[in-house]
């Protein structure tokens, strides 16, 4: 048993309850006091909502179909107070791209992270996207799924399937697409995500989640404090356009080394080491040892102040991780909190950025009659 599977097994056998829950219309107003008529409101033609998701230990989600994102989550800490570690607004009113276009707790399609110059080939045809950061494709491009409405369905009281049908030619992406994301609220404070799709004509998929977590659960402080860990020897440097530069490189004898947990802050201010200064700290893919094995550990998080900590298991070959270097104090999130630099990080699972143009690393080609299927596990204990 190598050390990532154990600490897993350390950590999975320190919570073990079952799940179950209300049904979201007869209980109060929950979410650290979040007002679900704020979320009511019609978007591009259709109706928005928030919905809550909830096990026994209390663990619950508070999701809106607007963008599939995660609202809010709620924890127990150490002293067994339940802490929201999701940072977001609240209001569908406050996460509209004119007031702040960004994508907390988003789910991301169809593509997650970043195509070369929004261009890709498929079957020998050449493709362009329509661009949106520093001349590339992020995220989906300019009207990526995370501004689009889903339709939702809550089939019991720790389930919420979100689905979204993607047209043909969607911001110049090739075939139609109906996709589905899954969030269950699992025994033992999990929080599993299920991705899926299918496509009329070849195409290209990556979908992920864009949550921010702090886990203190006080956004007003940095997530620098936090110690993180990640099982991969390798990752994929970038340019200063935070376009990858098709290179695997080895974290060993770098600050990119997390294969022991360390604080996010020990070496992120390293402007002298060239991926530290492209990146205005770390926003960079993480090449996996986990080899698709949703059972080995893929990334460990933990915040000293609250005693939580998250585990993430992925069928996914990389995680990009984030660490919030552009937020400035300019947007303000929930309960009033202001968002200052590395109030959050976000690990996105992934296929690697740009892998359309990258024939050697693992394909994101979706086709018709094969279906898509990702799978992440987001599972929270404390110490």
């Amino acid at each position: 048993m190598n050390k990532f599977t154990f600490l897993a097994a350390l950590s999975l056998t320190a919570i073990t309850v079952s799940s179950c829950g209300t049904k979201q219309e007869t209980r109060p107003t929950l979410m650290a006091g979040m007002d679900p008529a704020k979320f009511e409101t019609t978007v591009n033609g259709k109706s928005t909502a928030l919905y809550s998701i909830r096990s026994s230990s209390g663990m619950e989600a508070a999701i809106t179909n607007y963008g599939g994102r995660i609202v809010a989550l709620l924890v127990p800490g150490a002293d067994g107070r339940m802490r929201d570690v999701e940072l977001g607004f609240d209001s569908i009113e406050a996460y509209l791209p004119e007031n702040n276009p960004t994508d907390f707790g988003a789910t991301i399609g169809r593509y997650a992270n970043r195509i070369d110059h929004g261009r890709l080939v498929i079957d020998g045809d050449t493709i362009q996207l329509q661009v949106n950061n520093f001349g590339h494709t992020l995220h989906g491009g300019p009207t990526g799924w995370q501004y689009q409405v889903f339709d939702a369905e809550q089939p019991n009281d720790s389930t919420l399937v979100l689905r979204i049908e993607s047209p043909d030619g969607d911001n110049g992406f090739p075939g139609r697409v109906a996709a589905s994301v899954t969030y269950t609220a699992m025994p033992g404070n999990v929080l599993d995500v299920k991705y899926s799709a299918e496509s009329d004509a070849p195409t290209v998929i990556n979908m992920t989640n864009h949550s921010y977590f702090n886990l203190s659960g006080d956004p007003s402080k940095p997530v620098t404090g936090h110690t993180l860990l990640i099982n991969g020897s390798n990752y994929t440097p970038v340019d200063s356009t935070f376009m990858t530069t098709g290179e695997i490189m080895p974290v060993a004898g770098t600050p990119m080394d997390f294969l022991a947990a360390k604080m996010i802050g020990q070496d992120i201010d390293m402007v002298d080491f060239e991926q530290i200064k492209n990146g205005n700290g770390y926003d960079h893919n993480w090449v996996l040892d986990t080899e698709g094995d949703i059972n080995r550990l893929a990334v460990t998080l933990y915040s000293p102040e609250s005693g939580i900590g998250m585990n993430i298991f992925t069928t996914e070959p990389g995680v990009q991780v984030y660490s919030g270097n552009f937020l400035d104090g300019t947007v303000t999130g929930k309960n009033g909190t202001v968002y200052n630099q590395r109030a959050g990080i976000a690990l996105e699972t992934q296929h690697y950025p740009d892998s359309p143009n990258k024939p050697l690393w693992p394909s994101v080609i979706l086709r018709p009659g094969t279906p898509y299927t990702s799978h992440t596990i987001m599972q929270f204990f404390t110490k």
